[in-house]
C-alpha cells in the first residue's frame, strides 16, 4: 500500500527535519527563488513563488524514490528503480480513497515544493501567517502543467497577522490620548466621605482623665475596665465562665455607637469609677470562635478609670498634624479622592467598556477572516456547552451544529470579535509605546491567591498558562488606567432606580396570561 500522501489544496508545515527532507536547501535558496506578494483585503496576501528548474527536478526524483520504497510491484524488487509510469499506475490501483489522482508523483513533488517554499517566502517579506495557507490553483490542476526540470510558478493565499496602523490626528499627537466616551456610575458617596473624615478625627481625639468617682460615663467618654465574662442563660443570668480570651483586664473602651458587641457600650453609660456593672451582650454571628458566635453572654465590668474625649475640629492645624503640608481644604480633597477611587472600582468595567469602544476606532486595520472564524468557533462551542449545561438534549444540540447555523452565528458575533481584536492589538501597542509593564510582585500576588483557591478546591492549575493570563489581564488593566488618565470621558452619575411603571406593566401582563389560562401560576414564578 502507498503511504498516506498530502494531496489536498491546503497544507500544513511539518517539523524542520521533515520540511527539508525532500529537497536540498541549496536548490531552494531564496537567492535563486523569485517571489512577489500582493496584498488582499482582510489582511490576506497572495504569494507568487517561482521554483527553479533544479528544484522541480529534485522534488520529482525524490518523490519517485520515496514512493518506490513503500510499494510492492510484481517484477520489481522493493526499493529498486521503477519507471514513473508503472509506479503511478500501481499507486492509483492501490489508492484506498481514490485521492492519488492521475499524476500522484507530480502531486507529491508539488506538495513538497510548496512546503519548502512558503515559509521562507513569508519570512523574506516579514509576514506572520495565520491559519493554514492554501494553494490558489489546486494541485490536481497544477500537475497538468508540471514538468520536472522546468521552472514552476506557485500561487499561495494566506491570511497574515495585520500591522498596527493608527489613525492620524491633526496635531500629530497620539490618537489613543484624549479618547472620548461616557459611562454611568453611582454619585459620589458623601455619607462614606463623612464617615472617613469622622474616623480620621476620632483617631486624633485627645483624652483628659477625670479625677474622683463622681462622674457618670456618657456617650463620647472613654474608660479603662476589667471584664469577667460568663455564658448567658435563657433567663439572662450568668452561666459558665467564658474562656479567658473573652475576658480581660485594663481594657480600653470608648463609648461610641457601633464600636463593640451590641449592649456593651449601652451597659456602661451612667457607670462611675469603682463601680461594677453587669452587662448583657450578644456575640456577632461571624465570630471566628463558632462556640461563641451568636451566643448571649454576661459580663461583670469594673470601671477603673474614666476620661473625657475631645475630637478635633477640621482646621489647618489638624490637617498639618495628619500630614505635614496639608490644609483643611487639601485634606478633604485627598479624602474625597480616596473615597471616590475606592467606589470607582465597582464601575471599572463600565469605564473600560467606554474606553475600549473608543479605542477600537483608533486603528485602521483589517482583521483576517481566519481569526474571526476561529474566535467564532470557540464562542459557538461555548454556547453549545452552556445549552447542554442548561438541560438541552444532546440530540437537539447535535441538530444545531450545522455549517449554516455556525455561519449565521458568525455573522452575528463578527462585529464584536473585530472590535475586541482591535482593542487587544491597540492595548498591546500602547503598552509597548508607553513602556507600561506589570511589576513582578503584582503578578506573584495574583498567582499566590489563585494557588490558594485551587488548593482549597483540590484543583491543579497550569502555572504557565495561568501566569500568562494573569500578566495579560494586569497589563490590560494598567493600559486602561493610563488611557483613562488621558481620556475625555463623560461620567453620568445616576442613583440606582426602581422602574415601578415597568414592573407594574410586567405584572399586569403576567396576570392576564394566568387569567386566560396560558400559564399556571407556578410557571409564571419560574419564568
Amino acid at each position: 500500500m502507498v503511504s498516506p500522501l498530502l494531496m489536498t489544496d491546503a497544507f500544513v508545515f511539518n517539523t524542520p527535519h521533515q520540511r527539508h527532507a525532500f529537497i536540498p536547501r541549496t536548490l531552494l535558496s531564496m537567492a535563486e527563488t523569485q517571489s512577489s506578494i500582493e496584498r488582499l483585503p482582510e489582511s490576506a496576501v497572495e504569494l507568487t513563488v517561482t521554483a527553479p528548474a533544479a528544484a522541480t527536478k529534485a522534488a520529482y526524483e525524490k518523490a519517485l524514490h520515496e514512493l518506490s520504497q513503500n510499494i510492492e510491484i510484481p517484477g520489481f524488487r522493493k526499493g529498486s528503480k521503477i519507471p514513473p509510469q508503472i509506479l503511478e499506475q500501481a499507486i492509483r490501483q492501490n489508492s484506498v480513497d481514490g485521492r492519488g489522482g492521475k499524476h500522484p508523483l507530480k502531486a507529491q513533488a508539488i506538495t513538497s515544493l510548496v512546503n519548502q517554499l512558503v515559509e521562507p517566502t513569508l519570512k523574506e517579506h516579514q509576514l506572520e501567517p495565520i491559519g493554514q495557507p492554501a494553494m490558489v490553483v489546486p494541485v490536481e490542476e497544477m500537475v497538468e502543467e508540471f514538468v520536472p526540470g522546468e521552472d514552476m510558478v506557485i500561487k499561495i493565499r494566506c491570511d497574515v497577522w495585520p500591522d498596527v496602523k493608527w489613525k492620524e490626528t491633526e496635531d500629530g499627537s497620539p490618537v489613543y490620548k484624549g479618547l472620548k466616551g461616557s459611562y454611568d456610575r453611582k454619585p459620589f458617596n458623601q455619607e462614606k466621605m463623612d464617615k472617613a473624615l469622622s474616623d480620621l478625627k476620632e483617631r486624633y481625639a485627645s483624652l483628659e482623665k477625670i479625677e474622683g468617682d463622681d462622674h457618670a460615663l456618657a456617650m463620647g467618654d472613654a474608660c479603662v475596665v476589667n471584664m469577667e465574662g460568663f455564658m448567658g442563660n435563657d433567663d439572662g443570668s450568668k452561666g459558665d465562665p467564658l474562656p479567658n480570651a473573652a475576658s480581660g483586664d485594663r481594657v480600653d473602651v470608648v463609648l461610641g455607637d457601633g464600636r463593640y458587641m451590641e449592649g456593651l457600650v449601652e451597659g456602661l453609660v451612667g457607670a462611675k469609677v469603682g463601680e461594677t456593672v453587669q452587662v448583657s451582650v450578644t456575640f456577632p454571628n461571624g465570630l471566628r470562635d463558632k462556640t461563641l458566635a451568636g451566643k448571649l453572654a454576661v459580663f461583670d465590668v469594673t470601671v477603673l478609670e474614666a476620661s473625657t474625649r475631645t475630637v478635633p475640629e477640621l482646621t489647618d492645624e489638624f490637617a498639618a498634624q495628619v500630614k505635614a503640608g496639608l490644609t483643611a481644604e487639601s485634606l478633604q480633597a485627598e479624602l474625597r479622592k480616596a473615597v471616590d477611587e475606592e467606589d470607582s472600582k465597582e464601575f471599572m468595567g463600565a469605564r473600560n467598556t467606554a474606553l475600549a469602544k473608543s479605542l477600537a476606532e483608533t486603528l485602521e486595520v483589517d482583521i483576517p477572516d481566519t481569526l474571526i472564524t476561529n474566535q467564532a468557533r470557540d464562542k459557538f462551542a461555548m454556547m453549545m456547552t452552556e445549552m447542554r449545561d442548561n438541560g438541552v438534549s444532546d440530540e437537539e444540540i447535535k441538530n444545531q451544529i450545522k455549517p449554516e447555523n455556525f455561519q449565521k452565528y458568525k455573522d452575528i458575533v463578527k462585529d464584536d470579535i473585530v472590535r475586541d481584536f482591535r482593542v487587544s492589538m491597540a492595548t498591546d501597542e500602547v503598552a509597548r509605546i508607553e513602556a507600561i509593564d506589570v511589576p513582578d510582585y503584582q503578578v506573584e500576588e495574583q498567582m499566590e491567591s489563585i494557588r490558594k483557591d485551587a488548593a482549597q478546591e483540590g484543583d491543579q492549575i497550569d502555572e504557565e498558562m495561568v501566569r500568562g493570563k494573569v500578566e495579560a489581564t494586569l497589563q490590560r488593566n494598567a493600559v486602561m488606567d493610563f488611557l483613562a488618565e488621558h481620556a475625555d470621558l463623560d461620567v453620568n452619575y445616576k442613583e440606582d432606580s426602581f422602574d415601578e411603571e415597568l414592573m407594574e406593566k410586567l405584572a399586569a401582563e403576567s396576570l392576564e396570561r394566568i387569567n386566560q389560562g396560558d400559564a399556571p401560576l407556578d410557571a409564571e414564578i419560574v419564568e
